[in-house]
């Protein structure tokens, strides 16, 4: 889409616009869907919270500034309805077996190590999980995902050291020495 045309659809959302609300979510679905899964790690769960978010950018147009980035706004309600999800959910989601992996160096790892990890990810409370997810699995920049959660650089920073220690005590404890 043209950047004048953009910039008018952006004015006729905040406005309150349907048709340019259509437009805005047609245009960022899958993005705020893959940005979704990479926090709760379930397909379906992502698929549900790509229609909460979107329900409450239509709520919020009113509160939107079409002079800013609407995916960066977009991302930043994604976040906090995958949060407000992790928050609620009432037992620790076991994370799916089929993870991408990164190749890892040493075949010799076993099935029980990477459960123990799975299951030391899922203690971690939701914020830190968060950030531990889109850091060290998804590789993302510490700049974009302190964007994406409305807190400093070095909140996220923070809050990956926390996580860390956590993950590392918590593998320590189940006799794994990371």
């Amino acid at each position: 889409m043209p950047l004048l045309e953009q910039s008018d659809v952006l004015q006729r959302f905040a406005r309150g616009d349907a048709d340019a609300f259509e437009d805005l979510f047609h245009l960022h679905q899958g993005a705020v869907y893959r940005w979704i899964l990479r926090i709760v790690r379930n397909p379906a769960t992502a698929e549900d919270l790509t229609v909460e978010t979107f329900w409450r950018i239509h709520r919020a147009h009113a509160r939107f500034n079409p002079s800013l980035s609407f995916e960066a706004w977009a991302r930043r309600v994604a976040t906090n309805a995958a949060l407000d999800h992790l928050k609620s959910a009432k037992s620790l989601e076991r994370l799916p077996d089929d993870l991408p992996q990164v190749p890892l160096p040493d075949p010799g790892i076993s099935q029980e190590v990477r459960r123990k990890t799975a299951q030391a990810f899922g203690r971690l409370p939701p914020k830190l999980r968060v950030v531990a997810l889109l850091t060290l699995i998804e590789e993302q920049s510490h700049s974009e995902i302190a964007e994406a959660l409305g807190i400093s650089t070095g909140a996220v920073k923070v809050r990956t050291f926390r996580a860390l220690r956590l993950l590392r005590k918590s593998l320590k404890q189940q006799g794994i020495e990371p």
